[in-house]
């Protein structure tokens, strides 16, 4: 049995800038965002991963330590289906 990582900072950085859908470890899914930026608030292990929805200027952060992993969204097949 494989042990999934954390989600870290070194795996975010990876995702700025393209779409994904973020995996939380509560099991929900948030669909389709961009990742925006990377943040660190006060205190131990309180980053934050800031993201937006496409068409929608409003940003909105997630603790990084809620999130499981993020899945790659294939630009070319999403604009072929709109």
């Amino acid at each position: 049995m494989v042990a999934l990582e954390n989600f870290c900072v070194n795996s975010a950085k990876s995702f700025l800038g393209k779409n994904v859908n973020l995996h939380l470890k509560d099991g929900s899914v948030i669909v389709n965002v961009q990742l925006t930026g990377l943040y660190k608030a006060a205190g131990k292990n309180n980053n934050q991963i800031e993201y937006s929805r496409p068409k929608v200027h409003r940003s909105i952060r997630v603790p990084l330590r809620n999130v499981a992993w993020a899945e790659l969204l294939n630009a070319s097949l999403m604009c072929r289906l709109a």
